[in-house]
């Protein structure tokens, strides 16, 4: 049986709500990711992770139907990833209201276990107002985390990269690439801080913190 909600009949998902269907929308990004990677990396890990987490959910033992959504793949980006080419973007207040008529959809057909996986860390804020808005119209508390956020303290311990490698077309990011067999090109990859847009004395890890030097 698919796992995924694009795969299904309506009567199919009439059954699957009837159980108290988990819904999981992965949220990505095309964007440009260096030289190594490709600008659909935050929406590959997204649907990747989401598909693992899918699988791994329908085969444990009295759990709900879930059904994971097409990845949304645009939304919000800085503009100094605007330097290079690669990036379809659409405003915060575009992303924001169409994350909560979809989330909207799934409430209205009865499905109100709602999991959003972002994939991409410039939509941290909008996720978040999401959740409340989402909370404040339909009445349902969705869930909503960054991947990266639950191996932070592991990653600390195994990586490669100095403070400030773990936030954009990062070691992290071409790791998870790598592990799912996605194309990226070793040969292109570099040390060098492309990205820094603040300051040299704060590291830019994405979340492994961001303590002074």
């Amino acid at each position: 049986m698919s796992i995924y909600f694009h795969e299904k009949t309506w009567p199919e998902l009439e059954q699957d709500i009837h159980k108290g269907a988990v819904a999981i929308v992965p949220l990505g990004m095309v964007e440009e990711h260096g030289p190594h990677m490709a600008v659909g990396a935050d929406t590959m890990i997204a649907e990747d992770l989401c598909r693992d987490i899918g699988m791994a959910f329908s085969q444990e033992k009295d759990v709900p139907p879930v059904l994971v959504l097409p990845t949304f793949w645009s939304g919000y980006n800085m503009k100094i990833v605007h330097k290079w080419p690669g990036s379809l973007c659409v405003r915060a207040s575009v992303l924001l209201q169409a994350l909560t008529d979809i989330c909207g959809s799934l409430a209205k057909m009865g499905i109100y276990r709602i999991v959003l996986v972002n994939g991409h860390g410039n939509h941290d804020g909008i996720v978040r107002q999401l959740v409340r808005d989402v909370a404040d119209e339909y009445g349902v508390w969705m869930a909503a985390f960054d991947p990266p956020a639950f191996c932070g303290k592991l990653y600390q311990e195994i990586r490669q990269s100095p403070p400030g490698g773990a936030c954009h077309a990062c070691e992290w990011e071409t790791s998870i690439l790598l592990h799912y067999g996605r194309p990226v090109d070793m040969t292109k990859t570099t040390s060098e801080d492309l990205m820094t847009y603040s300051s040299k004395f704060v590291p830019q890890d994405g979340f492994c913190g961001s303590k002074k030097v």
